[in-house]
């Protein structure tokens, strides 16, 4: 079968279904034999995610009237992230993306029209695009106004690092092996990596790899995590002895990292209200050779799945827009909505109310997003101080991100992390 047209049937879950990107492929790329083809539908898909909204203006300039059919406009949306963004040669190009409308022949013309008259008029179209800032940035409009609402001096690169590729982070089981050690080992097999200063666990490689490559992946010497991720563990400040509750666990990366940090713990208990999620914690507690009593609940309702003893520690990684995330899932940009927010906002006030009584005397709950909108973040904590007399902020003394008015907030691309935000508060 076509590439471009298994691209565009991807595609069409996203746009029509509102199938997230990384459930679309899973449904299709299995099918697919070569991995070499695998790659290449892969980065078509993330490639016009990525820039749909540029894409789509300079295909609605192309047109006269709008394209009805979806898999069709999908397919032509293919063809220009081909044109305008990959080294695939423009004759080859435009005829392998002609080819895949056999089954729909009346769309074999306007297909080829389409992508030849940008060859011939690209650098007006570019310079149209370029003149509307939600189309030069390639975000929907909605989410360009919240930005430089948030963030006015920083928009501008927040949208450049949304459409770049992530890093490849990896985080170092520091139990097992030292940094030094394991950077070593990567050198060895001409690996390029680098440590970060500010996490002691934290490794980016200057190019992906696949895990496979990884020395000790398998035996649970080092895992793919987002440096920002790695944050978390260490400003909970767990001790030995301690019960410990991540909510909203899954899938678990964090949890692991806790149990690495400190291996002498009462108790971990990590919650996710999706039983498939969770058992994704439990593969990686598995292939990391920890425990941890895993339970399938809600966060919200805490009296279903609660045993009665409190935690000294708790890690609320809340449910969010995952706006911070972009560049890993450029699909964000075409699912979410400007109306989620308001509802998530809500979910994560009702979720943090529900665990405090949870928390300890003098205990520490740590709440992260991996989100950049103040609503989510900064404003969220500021109402449940006001909310909760016996919750006090506690101080987040670090050179990574940017001090909020409560809590700190990374910014996506910020030292090659992506967009989080961490807030500490202990229960006096």
């Amino acid at each position: 079968m076509n590439t471009r047209l298994i691209a565009a049937r991807i595609l069409v879950r996203v746009l029509q279904d509102g199938q997230s990107l990384t459930v679309a492929l899973e449904a299709i790329l299995p099918s697919v034999e070569s991995d070499k083809d695998k790659a290449f539908i892969q980065a078509l898909c993330y490639g016009v995610c990525r820039y749909f909204y540029r894409l789509d203006f300079i295909l609605n300039a192309l047109l006269t009237k709008p394209l009805k059919d979806i898999e069709i406009k999908a397919l032509a949306l293919v063809g220009l992230y081909q044109l305008n963004y990959m080294r695939v040669k423009p004759h080859a190009a435009v005829s392998e993306t002609v080819l895949a409308t056999q089954k729909k022949p009346w769309a074999k013309g306007l297909i080829n029209a389409l992508l030849r008259s940008f060859l011939r008029d690209q650098v007006a179209l570019e310079q149209k695009a370029d003149s509307m800032v939600w189309s030069a940035m390639s975000h929907p409009k909605w989410l360009v106004k919240q930005i430089n609402i948030d963030w006015p001096e920083q928009a501008s690169d927040i949208f450049f690092e949304n459409n770049q590729p992530p890093p490849m982070s990896l985080r170092v089981n520091l139990s097992r092996v030292s940094r030094a050690e394991y950077l070593q080992q990567l050198s060895d097999l001409g690996i390029d990596a680098m440590g970060v200063d500010f996490c002691a666990s934290a490794i980016i490689l200057t190019k992906p790899v696949s895990v496979t490559l990884l020395p000790g992946f398998d035996h649970g010497h080092v895992s793919v995590q987002d440096v920002a991720a790695q944050l978390a563990a260490g400003l909970l400040e767990v001790q030995a002895g301690q019960r410990v509750l991540d909510v909203c666990a899954a899938p678990g990366g964090k949890t692991a990292h806790i149990l690495e940090t400190q291996s002498a713990l009462k108790e971990l208990v990590a919650v996710d209200i999706d039983a498939i999620r969770l058992a994704r914690v439990s593969d990686t507690m598995q292939r990391l050779q920890l425990s941890a009593t895993l339970v399938v609940g809600d966060g919200a309702q805490p009296d279903s799945w609660w045993d009665g003893q409190v935690f000294e520690r708790v890690l609320l990684d809340a449910p969010c827009s995952a706006l911070g995330v972009i560049r890993r899932h450029p699909d964000i940009k075409l699912l979410r909505r400007a109306e989620d927010i308001t509802v998530l906002q809500g979910l994560q006030s009702s979720i943090l109310a529900a665990v405090w009584p949870l928390l300890a005397k003098d205990g520490i709950l740590v709440y992260a997003t991996c989100s950049i909108l103040k609503q989510e973040n900064e404003l969220q904590i500021a109402d449940f101080l006001k909310a909760h007399p016996d919750a006090v902020e506690l101080p987040i003394d670090v050179t990574w991100g940017v001090e909020a008015s409560h809590g700190r907030q990374i910014l996506t691309g910020q030292s090659a992390m992506d967009g989080f935000y961490y807030a500490r508060i202990k229960k006096q």
